[in-house]
């Protein structure tokens, strides 16, 4: 459908030819332009329209576009579209300055069908308007905003409006998910509704944007996304089930809050450029970390923080893939590949890091004058450092440099020194520069010592009573600092043994994050470490240490163990967690337990017993399964069967909702028996035009390359590694190191890793490098694992 764009903006300087960014795809192209009321002979190169320096004129200009637009960005469903123009996809749709620094302020007409509602990032101005079986919607004009921040969806979508503490919210919705809505309803309004009114008193900043929608999308490739005015969100990341684990109502919670974070940091304030995205994204992630706090009172928020950051940025920083905090960017057509984790979760590690070095109220203060002098507008880096400098007692241009624009993580070495007379000295070893406040646990047979020091290369300090020797030290007791923190032999061993006599839950989950490493780096047997788990999974009690243990011993059970070990480890590992699902004391630490137990069972009991709760003719005490269990529980027996798709065919028929019957309907062939199903799959998302519903796309690409396929789909690594770059030109920002998780992280043989390294060693050196290092950080598991593997067969031979 043709459609029609103004563009009326001020120009100082009339002397060259103006660029408008316009790159439609296929189904797109530019109709007509017209500059000041002349016509302009312009076509679409090289994703540009020139318009010549001579028609236009010093103050206000305006530009007329007929186009058809570029369908790319725009997500289309039978029943609904939306568009997603993050980082900088609007002129994939549309002719427009597409950068972050310039801001406009736009005003929409939609033409739906009737029966749709449109929503975008403003309030209507008027009653929608129907005529001949169509409706028209006119929007007001926004607040001013970059192109990436602008947003409509429209589709059958179903309105709730709700108030709180004086603010209307309005939720959208499609008509699928209203059972689960209903579930889910309050939790959603109040958690965005205590979000806005604690950002207004922590920045001092009223909401800036009016009014305030929710819209709940199927399938959304993103988990939110932060519009002003109108926030999208995946709505299965919101609407939950009665078995939601904590750790998923904890996630709920903490995206909402920082899509909500995001009003401020990146809406109100934009970066520059997009070398300082990481900017809106730690704050927004710091931000969440302090309001969900509020409202998950019971819980250790230190250890949340713990296990919610560190783990996924170690995943990224320990690897040959590891990148900065802050890159450079050259081409604006490679933003998208700056995001991820250590975006994300390292980021707010280090800021956290700052507020301990200058303060919280200094931190505050810093962040209030930051957006007050910015408001509407952009900053740098280097802009909020200046505000920063001024209230640190440091100088933190060298701080920056080494945190921000250094990749990988410090190593930080423990040595235990008993001197002279029975003393106990603690000697610290750290990569200079890095410099971080650290709390060292230092564990004996009766208590805990803790010991606050800021390390920044070298320390020492005595503890304890002269002859009374620790049982072990821990540089990171309280989960403060970051990096690799290699213990010393007497605390390595110490730990294997008595993890969980450790009293302190903080302290254990940041032992639990050390002793991973140091499996990593092979100075703990895998076997050694799954035991461990085994023994502590029963008695852990702190859900967020419990639902850590739990993931990492799925990976050790599948990736770290041959098969014939994972055959004769299952009956003791399947009791461990049948025995903390039974003695969970709630339900979702049962849901933790049922959910962990469902991925590792591979003996033919449990299995059966998975089986009799699928067919619903048993139920577990205490733990109410849904629909989505249902599901959940049909693909983890379809992976299972040797020669049965039957369980899948009858889970899609007897599926309710229509979201899952799709999703499930979608990724069946992946779990199929027949290996030329599955591959017939893979042929299907090779074709990008497949690829649009992306959370479909990479669960089913998991489902093909799980543990127990691995062996029979080892023939699409090459095949899917060689799309790689078509999928970060035809995808979203997050697709790309998806698909490679998905596709990597089941795997463990010695070939795969070969197919890898031989994929690396076969690009030229102008291979994209932000690509080049998600390989790397995607396969480090197997590269690890397959080492292991090696070992094993060169000791059998």
């Amino acid at each position: 459908m043709e459609s029609a764009l103004a563009i009326t903006f001020t120009l100082s300087d009339a002397e060259t030819p103006l660029v408008f960014d316009f790159a439609p795809n296929a189904a797109g192209g530019l109709t007509s332009c017209a500059a000041n009321g002349q016509t302009v002979s312009a076509i679409v190169e090289q994703g540009h329209v020139v318009v010549p320096a001579a028609l236009l004129v010093r103050g206000t200009n305006r530009i007329e576009f007929r186009f058809n637009p570029g369908d790319g960005p725009l997500n289309r469903r039978d029943d609904h579209l939306y568009s997603i123009f993050v980082p900088a996809r609007a002129h994939e749709a549309f002719p427009c300055f597409d950068q972050p620094d310039l801001r406009g302020r736009f005003a929409l007409t939609l033409d739906l069908p009737e029966g749709w509602t449109g929503v975008a990032n403003s309030d209507v101005r008027q009653e929608p308007a129907v005529s001949d079986g169509r409706t028209t919607f006119t929007f007001a004009e926004t607040a001013p905003i970059p192109t990436y921040l602008f947003a409509f969806a429209a589709g059958r979508l179903l309105e709730d409006v709700v108030e709180r503490d004086g603010r209307q919210l309005r939720v959208y919705r499609t008509a699928s998910d209203t059972t689960a809505y209903e579930a889910s309803r309050e939790a959603i309004v109040d958690a965005h509704a205590d979000a806005l009114t604690w950002l207004e008193l922590y920045t001092d900043q009223p909401y800036a944007f009016g009014k305030f929608d929710i819209v709940l999308l199927p399938a959304f490739q993103f988990g939110g996304m932060e519009h002003p005015g109108a926030i999208f969100y995946n709505a299965a990341a919101l609407l939950l089930p009665e078995s939601a684990t904590r750790q998923q109502l904890l996630a709920r919670d903490s995206v909402i809050a920082h899509e909500t974070a995001h009003m401020w940091f990146g809406d109100l304030v934009t970066m520059t450029w997009f070398d300082d995205v990481w900017m809106k994204e730690v704050f927004a992630n710091f931000m969440a970390a302090k309001i969900v706090s509020r409202r998950f009172t019971d819980l250790d928020h230190d250890l949340r923080f713990l296990h919610t950051h560190y783990p996924a940025a170690y995943d990224v920083d320990r690897t040959a893939g590891a990148n900065p905090i802050r890159q450079p960017l050259e081409n604006l057509a490679d933003a998208g590949s700056l995001y991820g984790a250590i975006v994300y979760l390292k980021s707010p590690i280090v800021m956290r890091q700052l507020e301990l070095l200058l303060g919280e109220a200094a931190l505050q203060n810093a962040l209030r004058e930051y957006l007050s002098r910015f408001a509407f507008g952009h900053a740098s880096w280097t802009d909020l450092l200046q505000i920063l400098q001024t209230r640190a007692p440091i100088d933190l241009a060298t701080w920056s440099h080494r945190w921000l624009e250094s990749a990988g993580r410090p190593s930080i070495q423990s040595v235990v020194v008993t001197e002279a007379g029975g003393s106990v000295r603690v000697d610290l070893a750290s990569d200079p520069g890095y410099t971080q406040q650290l709390d060292v646990a230092i564990g004996y047979r009766t208590h805990l010592e803790h010991h606050t020091i800021r390390l920044s290369g070298q320390t020492s300090f005595s503890v304890g009573r002269t002859g009374d020797t620790p049982e072990f030290v821990l540089p990171n007791g309280l989960g403060l600092g970051y990096g690799e923190f290699v213990l010393d032999e007497s605390s390595l061993s110490w730990l294997m043994g008595h993890l969980p006599t450790v009293i302190d839950p903080l302290t254990r989950g940041s032992a639990w994050l050390s002793l991973w490493d140091a499996m990593l780096a092979g100075r703990i047997a895998p076997e050694n470490l799954l035991d461990l788990a085994t023994a502590a999974v029963p008695v852990e009690e702190s859900e967020l240490n419990l639902q850590r243990m739990l993931h990492d011993a799925e990976r050790l059970f599948w990736v770290f163990m041959p098969p014939e070990d994972r055959a004769a480890r299952s009956v003791s590992l399947e009791a461990a967690w049948q025995r903390r699902l039974d003695t969970a004391g709630s339900i979702t630490m049962k849901a933790a337990a049922f959910a962990s137990l469902r991925a590792i069972a591979t003996t033919s009991q449990t299995t059966a017993w998975l089986h009799a709760l699928w067919s619903h003719a048993i139920q577990i005490d205490g733990l109410p399964l849904g629909e989505s269990d249902d599901v959940a529980l049909a693909k983890e027996l379809a992976v299972r069967a040797a020669d049965d798709d039957e369980t899948i065919e009858l889970q899609v028929a007897r599926t309710d909702s229509r979201d899952l019957r799709d999703a499930l309907s979608f990724v069946a062939p992946a779990l199929s028996a027949d290996p030329s199903v599955r591959e017939s799959f893979f042929h299907t998302i090779a074709d990008a035009s497949n690829r649009r519903r992306e959370p479909w796309v990479i669960e089913g690409m998991r489902w093909l390359n799980h543990p127990l396929r691995a062996d029979a789909s080892r023939i699409h690594m090459k095949p899917a590694l060689d799309l790689l770059e078509d999928v970060k030109r035809t995808g979203d920002i997050f697709l790309p190191k998806r698909w490679l998780d998905a596709l990597l992280g089941g795997h463990r043989s010695p070939e795969a890793a070969l197919l890898v390294r031989e994929f690396l060693a076969a690009r030229p050196e102008n291979y994209p490098l932000a690509l080049r290092r998600m390989v790397l950080a995607s396969a480090d598991q197997l590269f690890r694992s397959s080492r292991q593997s090696s070992k094993l067969q060169t000791n059998t031979l």
